[in-house]
């Protein structure tokens, strides 16, 4: 599922214009966006977990020429999903 289908699907699950799905999307991800930039951890029940967690600097190998390569500290986003997430795709 892309996020064509995705609108199309709130759409018709909320009755609204898919110009409206559109909207709530966008809106929701920046919102999350947003929230994980400022450190916060967003939760929302029963889907899962949104948070932001540091990784440390390290010595890597490039593939091709088995040569050393220093990888730069960076921060990554991390999901983890609820309990009624993980029971209906399980």
């Amino acid at each position: 599922m892309n996020k064509g289908d995705l609108v199309n699907n709130i759409a018709e699950n909320a009755g609204i214009t898919k110009v409206q799905a559109t909207e709530a999307l966008n809106a929701t991800l920046n919102a999350i966006a947003n929230g994980l930039k400022g450190g916060d951890k967003i939760t929302l029940v029963g889907f899962g977990t949104f948070s932001v967690s540091e990784r440390a600097a390290r010595t890597g190998r490039n593939p091709s020429t088995g040569k050393e390569i220093k990888i730069e500290a960076k921060k990554v986003v991390r999901f983890k999903p609820g309990k009624e997430l993980d029971g209906n795709v399980n």
